[in-house]
């Protein structure tokens, strides 16, 4: 059993609006797809959290045609959910990647991620089915196998998940100190270094630490 890292680059032509908001607009830095049902007579319906502004994700999804209701909670959160049923039309490299999937001997692990124009996945199946599933990808999908292990894998990086400024954010905290005890640095020092707001700061600390915990506990 083998588990593939996926990164898929997905050209204009399949990028739905409510997607191209996020490579396009700083208040929304990520989209996860968390979970899906497309059995119900061609209409798909779909889970996201949405890290930033879901009201522009919201107008950006209006905006789709195919989307045939939208709902959000906790929009009032630094993560926001939305509940967005569509038909086929409205998200095609979504519904090309499940008619890839669609086979015997591979499953998909959630969540799917979609940040800087591109998103980012993982596999886990029999060798044969997974090189199927890669080579029956059309041309507009570009698939980049980032990693192959075994699964379990003991060396699957927890920090995968991460946005480039987040990555940063951290890193800069780290090597401060931040994470030393006593604390080396603050919210303020690091924001002063990085030329933003202390409470963005604070944002992007609290996003990459919940990812990271998240991403550690799913390993025990």
């Amino acid at each position: 059993m083998k588990h593939l890292r996926l990164t898929t680059r997905l050209e204009p032509s399949v990028i739905p609006p409510f997607y191209a908001v996020v490579a396009e607009s700083s208040p929304i830095s990520e989209l996860r797809v968390i979970d899906w049902n497309v059995a119900a007579d061609e209409v798909g319906t779909l889970l996201y959290a949405i890290d930033g502004d879901a009201e522009m994700f919201r107008e950006a999804a209006d905006e789709t045609n195919g989307i045939t209701r939208i709902s959000l909670s906790a929009q009032d959160r630094p993560t926001s959910y939305a509940l967005v049923e569509a038909s086929p039309r409205a998200i095609p490299f979504f519904s090309t990647f499940m008619a890839v999937t669609a086979r015997a001997g591979l499953v998909v692990r959630k969540p799917l991620v979609y940040r800087d124009a591109r998103s980012f996945g993982n596999v886990v199946g029999e060798p044969t089915a997974l090189q199927e599933a890669i080579e029956q990808t059309p041309p507009e999908v570009h698939v980049t196998v980032e990693q192959i292990s075994p699964f379990p894998s003991t060396v699957e990086d927890p920090s995968r998940g991460l946005t480039d400024r987040q990555r940063e954010v951290i890193e800069v905290a780290r090597e401060n100190g931040y994470y030393d005890q006593p604390r080396g640095t603050t919210h303020a020092e690091i924001a002063a270094e990085l030329d933003c707001a202390p409470n963005t700061v604070t944002t992007h600390l609290q996003k990459a630490e919940a990812k990271l915990v998240h991403a550690v506990l799913r390993r025990e």
